[in-house]
């Protein structure tokens, strides 16, 4: 073998030759590759015995004074190279703050009590005046002061829950007033209590060609602000006809409301639920389960105190049981809108509305939307900018842990919302929606309540399975109770904003930004309105 040099260095060639010895030979021999390479050779290690000198030389000095020197630097980036475990690796650290934090079975050296930091501030400065300045000693501190901020937290949160569910599932006394003095108005004054509609327009009730919403309420304030609001946008309102459902106990202020607060040209009945004949005489299967939904939740939940002492559960999970024991959650009137084949035999189509929104533009073209032979127009859930309320899906409501639910269901399938719904009654009477409704909360009722959590959503969830027809998220815009992060562009795009959640816009734990959206629609001129002190503020 024989390797060439050139004089510039630039070109090495090697050849086949007969071994080693050949080689240095080759090397030896050639007496211009031997002055060149050694004068490279001197040149390199001259300049290498140069840098180990001023590198140890830098580091002696280094011992008696603040790093502060790139021999320094390089001391703490390289410990191992310039003093082999003379340092703990860099990298050691972080993972060990990591273990002390994450170990949940960890409690060597946490502190408790008033030594515990209580703020940023005060854990900076007991660090500063600790001796010992190590990250064990740092990750312990920091584990203490969460561990506590999350205590208190924890506690703070439950609190506000419990307000807010006792807030939302008391009458406001205003609310009792207005309700009082109506009955005794229908009592004693004889235009308190009018057909409702007026012979000569009880045809219309019957009539397809005009636009029927149902509202189902036994909140007067807020089912006029509903049908004010309705009327008030609509563009052709000699042609809207809502029929307003209640409860017996309801049914006598709120014709004396309507009776006196006319919305002509607009067609409004007000009807009880037992002034229908299927209701009071036939076997209705929701009542049924309502007394027994009640029973079970007395004897499963244990009451709001018994929610809210347990120290295992998140914070989410006690909300949703307190908002399960909501009376509006046993409410006749949240299971009313599965008996609407039944309630209007003779209507085609029906758009259904909460009690808990505001109409801002005209509903007309909901008629014009071609539903494809499905039953319920809905807005979906799971799409959109607000990750809070716009991201539920089937696994949100249904217990996906129950056999039942998890071998018949995706949990990943989008959900969607009550509130302002298209209801095709013609296509509804060719299914079985309302018998596997009434199956489902029995079935529920036997898995003492395990299949779901609350409300009349997850049931109707699974009734309307593969008969929900999505409607453009324009026509119904959720979550004005449960946040005040609204973009003031949304909600005057929307046609209709939902204050579900807690912070109804009729009591006194309701956003006030948000608020204003609904009181522009009660008259605080009215007696009634005055003499029971219903302020907009």
């Amino acid at each position: 073998m024989q390797l060439h040099i050139s004089p510039s260095l630039r070109h090495v060639t090697l050849l086949q030759g007969k071994g080693v010895r050949e080689f240095i030979k080759v090397k030896v021999g050639s007496r211009r590759l031997s002055y060149k390479m050694l004068f490279y050779s001197l040149l390199l290690f001259t300049f290498f015995l140069r840098f180990i000198y001023v590198i140890s030389s830098v580091d002696t000095i280094d011992d008696q004074t603040k790093c502060s020197t790139i021999g320094c630097l390089g001391k703490r980036l390289a410990p191992g190279i310039l003093k082999k475990g003379s340092l703990q690796s860099a990298s050691d650290v972080p993972q060990l703050i990591y273990k002390i934090l994450e170990d949940p079975s960890s409690h060597d050296g946490i502190v408790e009590g008033s030594e515990v930091p209580q703020s940023v501030e005060e854990f900076v400065t007991s660090m500063k005046g600790s001796n010992r300045l190590d990250a064990k000693t740092f990750a312990i501190k920091l584990k203490s002061m969460v561990i506590l901020l999350e205590q208190r937290t924890r506690k703070a949160k439950i609190q506000e829950y419990l307000y807010r569910h006792v807030a939302s599932s008391s009458i406001p006394k205003h609310l009792h007033c207005l309700a009082l003095r109506l009955a005794h108005e229908h009592a004693t004054n004889a235009a308190a209590r009018l057909q409702l509609p007026m012979p000569e327009l009880v045809p219309t009730l019957v009539n397809n060609s005009y636009f029927h919403f149902v509202l189902a309420s036994d909140n007067i304030l807020a089912a006029s602000v509903v049908a004010t609001s309705l009327v008030y946008n609509s563009l052709r309102p000699e042609m809207v006809v809502i029929h307003i459902i209640t409860d017996r106990k309801t049914y006598s202020p709120m014709q004396a409301w309507f009776s006196l607060h006319p919305l002509a040209p607009a067609v409004i009945e007000v009807k009880a639920l037992h002034h229908f004949d299927w209701f009071a005489k036939g076997k209705v299967p929701v009542l049924e389960a309502m007394e027994k939904d009640q029973k079970v939740r007395a004897q499963f939940r244990g009451g709001s105190s018994a929610i809210v002492s347990n120290n295992t559960e998140k914070p989410h999970v006690i909300a949703a049981k307190l908002q399960a024991m909501s009376p509006k959650y046993n409410s006749l009137m949240n299971h009313v809108r599965i008996y609407l084949p039944q309630m209007f035999p003779s209507l085609n189509k029906v758009v259904f509305l909460d009690d808990d929104l505001v109409v801002q533009s005209d509903l007309s073209p909901l008629w014009e939307i071609n539903m494809n032979g499905k039953v319920n127009g809905a807005v979906e859930t799971c799409k959109g900018s607000d990750k809070f309320v716009m991201s539920k899906r089937f696994k949100n409501y249904l217990n996906f842990s129950h056999p039942l639910i998890s071998k018949n269901f995706d949990a990943n399938e989008c959900a969607w919302a009550y509130g302002m719904n298209i209801f095709d009654l013609e296509a509804w009477r060719k299914t079985n929606i309302s018998e596997n409704y009434h199956h489902w909360l029995e079935e529920n009722l036997k898995s003492d309540l395990s299949l779901w959590q609350l409300g009349t959503l997850p049931p109707g969830l699974i009734a309307f399975h593969g008969h929900v027809h999505v409607i453009h998220p324009i026509w119904h815009m959720l979550g004005l109770g449960y946040q005040e992060n609204t973009s003031d562009s949304d909600v005057q795009r929307a046609a209709v904003v939902h204050f579900n959640g807690r912070a109804k816009p009729w009591l006194d734990i309701a956003f006030p930004e948000l608020r204003k959206l609904w009181t522009k629609y009660v008259n605080f001129s009215d007696k009634f309105i005055k003499s029971c002190h219903i302020t907009a503020s």
